[in-house]
């Protein structure tokens, strides 16, 4: 009876426990506890299992469960949820934001949910820019990157034409057009202009990020990894995502006011300041004024608008003494009186917007307009020196009041204005969501038109007299239509986890030049002694005038797979075709294994390529040279020009890439993380201008020189496949927080050491018969600027302390050793100059030394609406060294700029003030 009775309490218990471990189906939204906005691509997982889900494109799950399990919700930048099935069959969950987390988690890089960085398999750095420009006073993004990431790079121009103007920044020592731009994610188009003139990445576009207000982006993610087989062209160096901010029901904004104090260099201090034009002993000033605000649209949709203003005004640099004794001091500088940074005055408005038409489906779009208008001087005309330059009746200058000025020992000049108006405009537009069994799907269309026009202010056409002063001197302008299809997958019951990422592109580019007015170009002396054309900046021709476009189709696959907890792969592939060139393939491996939870190990190997701009296929450019009565024409000639076939340049391009990382994450507590990351890049076949070749060189061969004599062309130069270069380079990151109480403490160390080597020059045959046309074709002088893209050492400490309402804080930047050759004497293929005395040549190169810049800034919270910062930059007016010869200093202002020092990292301004103060409602 007893036995009896066990078998049936123990079939009874059995039975119970069946019906108890019985699996239902679980299902449930997740959303953001804040914005109430469903959450998609969030984890949820059978905690001690490997049987999971994700959320689809509406933040719903469903799961198979049993009242025991307990379910976990994950996602990053979010607190984990974990919660008891019971007897529940739905879940309403509602996850927490961590700030911490959130700073942490990057988009770029991976097609899966997100990850947090220091758990990537490339190195990826975040810069919050609200937090960063409030702490100084430096304007664009490409200035406050340049302080804020370890390999970012970017050179202020002066002196430089349109380079002036627009804001290129670079990565990893490479070209500004070597860098793919994103914006959520997307392809950002690149500005019409093609650097030409005086400047760093000689003959390379890219993209202006100053044409989208920093009061739009929430952060900016800066993956510094070839990354061209999971995005495309351009990724070679790496890629700059901006995340756009999407936060509702709060008002931000900001005004400032910044500008340069500067003794030690401001013109107005010169002893010879009635040569040169100045301002104020506070010059450069800028006023900026930024908004944001977000509409909530439905329960989870949102409208996010962004609105910003700036007026900048000049800078005036010269030394201050022109006494050959003083070792400080440098002759009278001549060849540029106005010497210094242009203005300019401009706005954006931006949006992003997100709204859910369906449970499983969102439609998005982003985009705005930005206008900058910027004037900047040109090189100075001396009538001394150069008097065909200049309106005279006879053998006298015709004055002109306003604009050709006369100094004490009797010269007259004037300074020709460059202006340019540039108008950029950007539509995104696009549906996601999920299908079948989530299936994530993003269908978009995103269009983007840069116009840039030149023209030429407070100048003359000397032939054609001293009535017309302002020119329309043309422009280009930029279109880019980009179209994508993409579709990813996560299987969570693949090993640790599997992400599949596979999609099409179709993008159609054009680029247009436009030619000038007339008088902007044309020749009106009948004798060809006056110099033709607007002067500073001449007007393009009719001859220059391009209309081209192209079109580009592209596939690729990504995977992603967590084979273990601790290791992640990640392989990608992508072929595109260009209709004006032809295939291209991409393939990239990358790895990351924690060896402990706090330790992580990652390498990347990969190809990567660039594809020939339309800019630089088909720039065009042609200005007149008038010597000794012989007029000719100087041409930079299109690839598909006669005299570009006769030079014997082959059709452009692509650039192509060989990259390869290796680096560690470690945190050893979790207020502390260091990164290390080493890279090799090797590029073949670099886009750049070659120098300019003359029909009277005999050297050449006679079918070119005729060609170019056909044209009536004097000398002409040409875009080519020239150069084959290897950066070698080390990131490093320390970053350090920690919170006490009341008290807070940072400290970030950021740190890029690099080198670059030009491995070989592609000289065509034709081109590259003598040393003599080696030369020519890419001098000493042009490489050290590919060079001096980057100096071979930078690095920035950070301090921070912040006690409840107030945050002081310090940035010292070291800017390394760069050398830049000056144009030498022109008597020979050295750029040697001869000495003062008379003994001899010496090399005319240029040494800047590393230079430590210093800024402070203070913060302080007025109440909870308004925050004011006020700080200096550069607080000890740290300059670069002066770009002279020792010995040689009759030629000083042999350089790009014609200026005390060449365009360095560090810049040429000295201290800047700044103060801003910021509203938040």
């Amino acid at each position: 009876m007893k036995k009896t009775l066990l078998l049936l309490m123990a079939l009874l218990f059995l039975g119970s426990e069946l019906t108890f471990a019985q699996k239902t189906t679980i299902t449930g939204t997740v959303t953001d506890a804040t914005t109430k906005e469903t959450l998609i691509g969030v984890s949820v997982y059978i905690k001690g299992s490997k049987q999971g889900t994700s959320t689809n494109s509406g933040g719903q799950f469903s799961i198979e469960a049993v009242s025991t399990d307990q379910l976990v919700f994950s996602y990053t930048g979010y607190k984990p949820v974990t919660l008891l099935v019971g007897s529940n069959t739905t879940f309403q969950v509602s996850l927490e934001s961590s700030a911490a987390q959130l700073d942490e988690v990057v988009l770029i890089g991976t097609r899966s949910a997100g990850r947090v960085k220091l758990e990537t398999a490339v190195p990826v750095d975040i810069v919050n820019v609200s937090k960063t420009a409030a702490t100084t006073g430096r304007l664009e993004l490409t200035d406050i990157l340049n302080y804020a990431a370890p390999s970012f790079n970017y050179n202020k121009q002066s002196g430089s034409d349109g380079a002036d103007h627009v804001e290129l920044g670079t990565l990893r020592g490479l070209g500004p057009d070597q860098t793919l731009v994103l914006v959520n994610g997307k392809r950002r188009h690149s500005t019409a202009f093609v650097s030409v003139f005086g400047t760093r990445g000689r003959g390379n576009s890219g993209v202006d990020l100053s044409t989208i207000p920093t009061a739009a982006i929430e952060r900016v993610e800066i993956l510094r990894d070839g990354a061209s087989a999971q995005y495309g062209s351009d990724a070679i160096a790496g890629v700059i995502n901006l995340v756009l901010k999407k936060n509702v029901n709060e008002f931000v904004a900001n005004a400032g006011y910044s500008g340069y104090y500067d003794p030690a260099f401001n013109s107005k201090k010169s002893l010879a300041a009635a040569q040169y034009p100045h301002g104020g002993s506070i010059d450069g000033n800028a006023f900026t004024f930024d908004a944001n605000y977000g509409l909530k649209i439905g329960k989870t949709g949102f409208l996010n608008l962004s609105a910003d203003y700036s007026k900048s005004g000049k800078t005036y640099r010269q030394t201050k003494d022109t006494a050959t004794a003083n070792p400080k001091a440098l002759p009278l500088n001549t060849p540029r009186r106005a010497n210094g940074d242009g203005s300019s005055e401009g706005g954006t408005i931006f949006f992003n917007s997100e709204i859910p038409t369906s449970a499983r489906t969102t439609f998005y779009s982003f985009g705005g307009y930005s206008y900058k208008g910027s004037e900047a001087y040109a090189f100075t005309r001396n009538f001394s020196s150069r008097p065909e330059r200049f309106p005279t009746n006879g053998t006298s200058i015709i004055p002109v009041e306003g604009i050709i000025i006369k100094t004490p020992d009797g010269e007259s000049y004037y300074n020709p204005l460059i202006e340019t108006h540039i108008k950029d405009l950007a539509f995104a537009a696009g549906l996601k969501g999920s299908f079948g069994k989530d299936w994530n799907w993003d269908l978009s269309n995103n269009t983007g038109n840069n116009d840039f026009h030149f023209y030429g202010k407070k100048t003359f056409n000397a032939s054609l007299g001293a009535d017309k002063t302002s020119f329309d001197d043309g422009g280009s302008e930029f279109l880019q239509n980009t179209t994508n299809l993409n579709f990813s997958k996560r299987f969570d019951q693949v090993l640790s986890g599997f992400n599949l990422g596979f999609g099409g592109e179709y993008r159609y580019e054009r680029y247009k030049i436009s030619a000038g007015e007339e008088a902007s170009y044309k020749n009106y002396d009948p004798d060809g002694i006056k110099a033709a054309g607007s002067q500073g900046f001449p007007g393009f021709q009719p001859a220059d005038a391009a209309n081209s476009n192209r079109s580009v189709f592209g596939a690729f696959v990504d995977f992603e797979l967590d084979a273990t907890d601790k290791w992640l792969i990640n392989f990608a592939n992508r072929l595109e075709h260009y209709s004006d060139f032809g295939y291209n393939f991409s393939t990239k491996f990358a790895t990351r294994y924690k060896i402990s939870d706090n330790f992580n190990i990652r390498g990347s190997v990969g190809t990567g390529f660039r594809a020939p701009s339309l800019q630089q296929i088909n720039y065009s450019s042609t200005f007149t040279n008038v010597q000794g009565a012989i007029i000719s024409e100087v041409k930079i000639a299109p690839n598909s020009s006669p005299i570009t076939k006769a030079a014997g340049i082959p059709n452009l391009k692509q650039e192509t890439s060989k990259n390869a990382g290796l680096g560690f994450t470690f945190k050893p507590v979790p207020e502390f993380s260091i990164t290390v990351d080493g890279y090799l890049i090797n590029v073949k076949d670099r886009v750049v201008l070659s120098g300019q070749f003359s029909a009277a060189d005999e050297t050449l061969d006679p079918v070119f020189t005729d060609a170019l004599k056909a044209l009536r062309v004097g000398t002409a130069q040409f875009f080519a496949n020239a150069v084959n270069t290897t950066n070698r380079g080390l990131d490093v990151v320390l970053d350090y927080n920690k919170t006490i109480g009341d008290n807070r403490y940072r400290l970030l160390f950021t740190g890029n050491f690099q080198s670059m080597d030009i491995d070989k020059v592609n000289y065509p045959t034709i081109l590259g018969r003598t040393e003599a046309l080696k030369e020519t074709f890419l001098s000493s002088r042009e490489k050290k600027f590919i060079l001096a893209s980057a100096p071979k050492t930078k690095f920035s400490l950070n301090p921070e302390y912040g006690y409840r309402d107030l945050t002081i804080g310090m940035r010292f930047t070291y800017f390394g050793k760069v050398d830049i050759y000056g144009y030498g004497d022109g008597t020979g293929t050295s750029p040697v100059v001869p000495k003062d005395d008379g003994s001899g040549s010496v090399a005319d190169l240029y040494n800047y030394s590393g230079k430590m810049v210093s800024d402070v800034y203070f913060s302080y919270k007025l109440n909870p609406y308004a925050r004011i910062s006020l700080g200096a930059d550069n607080l000890f007016n740290v300059h670069p060294d002066l770009g002279y010869i020792p010995g040689a200093k009759g030629w000083a202002y042999n350089n790009e700029p014609a200026g005390p020092f060449d365009a360095v990292q560090m810049g040429g301004n000295g201290r800047r003030i700044f103060a801003r103060i910021g509203f938040n409602f």
